[in-house]
């Protein structure tokens, strides 16, 4: 695991030579501060709950998923796990800023051709220069494949704000996900009147009162679709829904595939309750 000192100090190295690919395995990782480079970042996080923070955005990375990262755009990771493992690839590419695919953060699911040539990358680590012929095409193909292999992004990007009046509103809004929360009464608690209060969301966050919540609640089901032992109906519960279909169809709307798509291939003996989880983890800050 490196140090801040050493992560920065590796960020500085990958951009000093622009003609390269980089190669990187971490199997745990510091929550180190907002940075960018100039090439294209790609990463998989196989083990582990990721999240990606860039400006006032917080991106969900689950399971059997990659983001694609553009070159000079300010980011961190950050996670929810103690144990992880991320594969990240570092692309050259001069043009790549304009391309319509690797200009545009996006978060995809991992397909198996891709998973497997991800782990046939793990032989290798640091620079791989164009001498490198046989490793070098390699990853340059790997590049290319993205977008042919990459049609669906995952839409799922949770606004976040520095906003003193908004925070705690937020903050009560995870910690009571299970329960019923409407406008009026939030507003309420918090010394808003319900004009003020969803005013105050469309103009921080982009997003009506009933849109965030509906994203939280989603967010926060992944998380426990991947964590928990729970069944899809006891997390549609924990995140405050009543009803299934209710639940499957948000989740549908907003992640383009159904709940059961999320569940781990095997479940694991142990691993904490739903509730319990929701009372640990809380949200992520970007």
């Amino acid at each position: 695991m490196l140090t801040t000192q050493e992560f920065l100090a590796e960020v500085i190295d990958i951009d000093h030579r622009p003609d390269t690919m980089f190669v990187q395995h971490q199997r745990s990782e510091e929550n180190y501060p907002l940075h960018h480079h100039r090439k294209t970042q790609f990463v998989y996080v196989e083990e582990g709950l990721a999240f990606l923070a860039t400006a006032g955005r917080t991106y969900y990375l689950p399971a059997r998923h990659y983001v694609l990262i553009p070159p000079s755009l300010e980011h961190r990771l950050f996670f929810r796990t103690p144990q992880h493992l991320i594969h990240s690839l570092f692309f050259t590419g001069a043009d790549d800023a304009t391309h319509p695919f690797f200009g545009t953060l996006g978060i995809y699911p991992v397909t198996t051709l891709l998973y497997e040539m991800v782990r046939y990358t793990e032989r290798w680590y640091g620079h791989v220069a164009p001498a490198q012929e046989e490793s070098f095409l390699f990853l340059k193909n790997l590049k290319l494949l993205l977008p042919h292999l990459s049609r669906q992004p995952l839409p799922l990007a949770l606004p976040t704000t520095d906003d003193a009046r908004l925070t705690p509103v937020l903050r009560h809004i995870f910690d009571h996900l299970g329960e019923p929360l409407e406008l009026t009464g939030i507003a309420s608690q918090f010394g808003f009147s319900a004009r003020n209060l969803s005013r105050l969301f469309q103009q921080r966050l982009r997003l009506s009162f009933s849109q965030y919540l509906k994203l939280r609640r989603v967010t926060a089901a992944m998380e426990l679709l991947l964590q928990t032992r729970q069944s899809i109906s006891e997390i549609a519960y924990a995140v405050g829904y009543n009803s299934l279909s209710a639940f499957s169809n948000a989740f549908y709307q907003l992640a383009n595939r159904r709940p059961t798509e999320f569940m781990p291939r095997s479940t694991a003996a142990g691993r904490p309750a739903a509730a319990a989880l929701l009372k640990t983890t809380g949200p992520g800050r970007g």
